[in-house]
């Protein structure tokens, strides 16, 4: 869906790579016996396309912590360092409704206001109460895939996107969070499993996915996968030599039963300011002339991907690292500024560009002096 549901480029890039997972109960009653392959099968052809849950994301990626009271203080409310340092450490909470391929509800719950994305068939809404503004979008008849990530408060949602961008900082579900982490599945990777777990009352399988290469940040990846349905019902990723997982995400309630329809029906509140967004007829021509892809080096964990000075904001991306709220985690670099995590690194060149990745920082240089 992100070819269609656009993102803001700066914060989705400090996101990039960094999956998400929470840490499951032990499970009651046990499981039938699966290899890891044939759990792999399980959550790979699992056929669940309606339920409703309450979905909790959390993470500790070393980030300074927001404060309390104050300008800033509420980081779903602000645009730019804020809002990505929101949504890259603490708690945060979401209701999930999904009924077949084209309708779908995503409630984010932020600090006294609430961010909604909606698709009903061909038209999707995006919603905050915080200001009580909406926008709208015509979808093209051949968009089937599901809008399960709503952009980040303050954040423009006409914003164009670019083809392959990392996700945006907002609650993602397990299943695209899983979808991600199994698409690296290759010999790089260990896949093992662990003892059952349990996961909104659930039993599940817990498959867990080691990188072999010691050019990537992360340890391991665990991914709850249920028993009897093969759905994917919490992910979380653990960096190298961490005790604990540094982002996680799963549900903490789930029902297979389809949600009343009215959850998908949205009209704008009286009062409301309304924002008609449109999709060129070929999906990317509003990159416009000139236009210039993202770089992708490395492959599986070891990816790298830099955006031209022009995509990433050019200077929104300085400003971004220039914020006091990350003073404490950016440091200078040869050639720019880096943002270190836990899982994912950042390094800002002197000439604007941007460039991500699960890897060590030397990995980010090294492609950003290989780059055009």
């Amino acid at each position: 869906m992100r070819r269609w549901l656009p993102a803001l480029a700066v914060p989705a890039v400090i996101a990039a790579g960094a999956l998400a997972g929470t840490i499951p109960a032990s499970a009651g009653d046990p499981l039938p016996a699966r290899t890891p392959a044939e759990v792999l099968a399980l959550a790979a052809s699992h056929q669940v396309e309606s339920f409703s849950g309450t979905v909790e994301q959390s993470s500790d990626l070393g980030l300074p912590a927001l404060p309390s009271t104050g300008p800033g203080a509420d980081p779903a409310s602000a645009g730019g360092a804020a809002s990505v340092v929101g949504f890259l450490s603490g708690t945060h909470t979401a209701r999930v409704y999904v009924d077949g391929k084209t309708r779908a509800r995503i409630q984010v719950f932020d600090r006294l206001a609430e961010r909604d994305i909606i698709r009903n068939g061909n038209d999707a809404w995006f919603y905050s109460s915080k200001d009580n503004s909406a926008a709208h979008l015509a979808l093209p008849e051949h968009a089937s895939d599901l809008p399960l990530s709503a952009p980040a408060q303050g954040q423009d949602p006409s914003a164009p996107g670019l083809p392959g961008d990392p996700p945006t900082t907002a609650v993602k579900t397990p299943e695209e969070l899983a979808r991600q982490l199994l698409a690296k599945v290759d010999p790089t990777t260990a896949v093992t499993t662990g003892a059952d777990v349990q996961v909104a009352g659930r039993t599940a399988y817990n498959l867990l996915i080691k990188p072999r290469s010691d050019a990537t940040l992360v340890g391991q990846a665990a991914i709850a996968v249920d028993g009897r349905t093969g759905m994917p019902l919490s992910v979380q990723v653990t960096a190298r030599g961490a005790a604990s997982p540094a982002f996680r995400v799963g549900f903490t309630s789930l029902d297979l039963a389809a949600p009343d329809g009215s959850l998908f029906t949205f009209s704008p509140p009286p009062g409301s300011t309304v924002k008609e967004l449109a999709v060129p007829a070929d999906g990317q021509a509003h990159h416009g002339q000139g236009f210039q892809p993202p770089t992708v080096s490395g492959t599986g964990w070891d990816t790298v991907v830099g955006l031209p000075a022009a995509a990433a904001g050019g200077g929104a991306a300085a400003a971004l690292l220039n914020d006091p709220l990350l003073a404490q985690a950016v440091v200078v670099v040869p050639g720019g500024r880096l943002l270190s995590t836990a899982l994912v690194n950042v390094l800002v060149t002197d000439d604007g560009r941007v460039f991500t990745g699960m890897v060590p920082p030397d990995r980010l240089q090294a492609a950003a002096s290989a780059a055009p």
